[in-house]
């Protein structure tokens, strides 16, 4: 089976991989999961629930069981080929927070 898109990650304009280093920040349980979960993204586009959806504005949501009964996202876009993994985060409220998508949403016209 081959990918159908490939995953980015973000870079800022130092050169920074934001979602990079917040995955290295969580366990290694944790980071396992979340890198399953996209690589079912990058082998099954396009796709849906459970484990994507769309946010709208072409954002979408990477959907991450992890531990201690947590919920992590990370949000991307898809840009010709590309998967670029915009913002991710342990989900503390119901729904996605605001401020979430709008971090996403400036990274992802940065490289518009």
């Amino acid at each position: 089976m081959s990918k159908k898109i490939t995953v980015l990650f973000y870079k800022t304009k130092t050169g920074n991989e934001p979602v990079r280093e917040w995955l290295l920040s969580l366990s290694k349980e944790d980071r396992q999961r979340i890198g399953v979960d996209i690589k079912t993204v990058e082998y099954g586009w396009p796709i849906g629930m459970p484990v994507s959806r769309s946010l709208g504005k072409g954002l979408y949501e990477v959907r991450s069981h992890i531990s201690d009964r947590r919920i992590a996202r990370v949000i991307f876009t898809i840009i010709d080929k590309y998967m670029i993994l915009l913002n991710g985060f342990v989900k503390k409220t119901q729904k996605t927070p605001k401020e979430e998508i709008a971090l996403a949403l400036r990274r992802m016209k940065e490289i518009e």
